[in-house]
């Protein structure tokens, strides 16, 4: 889908200062590779981390760095490049430039042209852990997204300075499927999507619970994957480190209880349902009210089951298309077809846990589609790969129902 999207789009890369424009030399090939024409607009900061000619080479145009260039200024220059895009992404993006994009600044060629463009504009931030939970930053982002600016990421992970956490750049592939999205089918337009993601957790007393490896990071992507493909995407998700996709609504939630209520809360109009939480299938019959001490060498925990969050939509009347997700540890096909057939699913996604390639604690997954009438493999991809592949495949079988 994206090479067919981006052949001969004409795209604008916005470089600005930080670390990650090391990484806006590879975007630029990957984007060529994928079809479309890329001319490179750098601040002066950006010129200090990576060299225009690093641009120049891997772009095969010129690279523009100012707004007051007398050669390109007789022609208008910032606004020929303007007319050009197709769509402007700025990878990465400072806090200073998302700063100065939010309130209509244009003191440099970049932030101009941008104002300049009737294209889609697309920034993918990058910058230190604190400086992204700022106030500052998360106001002059949401303010970005009521303006209709498309915001990639960012990932999650360890960082140039040394720390760990929301902040790094997508990496050039994840930005490539992204930019493509801007041209390519929006086959979940008008669509409302729930999904669930992460695990629940089942208290045994104040301070223990019982819970499971679940990061939550597969329904995130998914969630991620349906706004691009035009829904209106529901989240509902259990205990996670990992930042709520822009565009997406939230509901926080605990244990499977909470899960399954806020779930039916949501499922007035909903088209699809997206089962990925790793629900507890059973809770304490007592949570002890003060914590537990260690006294005998056995102790029995008597367990109940839990509502069963999945059936519970599939039999709903009316129902939406249903998605159910299998952790499996051994017979995947055989266990992930009985979880179809009993619990009523339009389609089950299974994948084997505790694998090199897929499962929990890792960021690539494979999964095994069954429906009624067929069967295919996904990946193994990275979860937002694999999610996007997921996403199409339930829409073109939506559309055919």
């Amino acid at each position: 889908m994206t090479e067919s999207a981006l052949r001969q789009r004409h795209i604008i890369l916005g470089v600005t200062g930080g670390i990650a424009a090391y990484k806006s030399a590879d975007l630029v090939r990957r984007l060529r590779e994928a079809g479309a024409e890329v001319r490179v607009v750098m601040t002066r900061a950006a010129t200090e981390f990576v060299t225009p000619l690093t641009f120049q080479a891997v772009s095969g145009q010129p690279v523009h760095t100012s707004l007051l260039d007398p050669e390109a200024e007789a022609a208008m220059g910032h606004i020929a490049l303007a007319r050009w895009a197709d769509a402007v992404l700025v990878a990465p993006a400072s806090a200073d430039v998302l700063a100065r994009l939010a309130h209509g600044q244009a003191n440099d060629l970049l932030t101009t042209l941008c104002l300049a463009t009737e294209a889609p504009l697309a920034v993918a931030p990058a910058m230190n852990r604190v400086m992204w939970l700022h106030p500052a930053v998360r106001d002059n982002v949401s303010l970005l997204e009521r303006r209709g600016v498309a915001v990639f990421g960012p990932a999650v992970g360890d960082q140039a300075c040394g720390e760990q956490g929301a902040g790094r750049m997508l990496e050039p592939l994840e930005l490539v499927r992204h930019v493509g999205g801007l041209f390519g089918p929006r086959p979940l337009q008008g669509r409302r999507v729930v999904v669930t993601a992460g695990p629940t957790r089942e208290a045994l007393d104040p301070v223990r619970f019982i819970s499971n490896r679940s990061s939550g990071r597969m329904g995130f992507a998914l969630a991620a994957a349906a706004r691009d493909a035009g829904a209106d995407v529901e989240l509902v998700s259990g205990p996670v480190a990992l930042e709520t996709p822009p565009g997406v609504r939230r509901t926080d939630v605990e244990t499977a209880g909470e899960m399954h209520d806020a779930v039916q809360a949501l499922l007035d109009g909903c088209d699809l349902f997206i089962g990925c939480a790793a629900v507890a299938d059973y809770r304490p019959a007592q949570v002890a009210s003060g914590k537990i001490k260690k006294r005998e060498q056995q102790m029995q925990v008597e367990l109940e089951r839990n509502p069963d969050i999945l059936a519970s939509v599939a039999a709903a009347s009316p129902r939406p298309f249903t998605v159910g997700f299998a952790a499996e540890t051994e017979d995947l096909q055989g266990h992930a077809e009985d979880k179809r057939r009993r619990k009523g699913l339009d389609l089950i996604a299974g994948n084997l846990v505790g694998q090199p390639d897929s499962g929990f604690d890792v960021d690539s997954n494979r999964l095994w589609l069954r429906w009624q009438d067929g069967d295919c493999w996904l990946g193994p991809a990275s979860k937002a790969q694999v999610a996007d592949e997921l996403i199409a495949f339930v829409a073109d079988r939506m559309s055919k129902e």
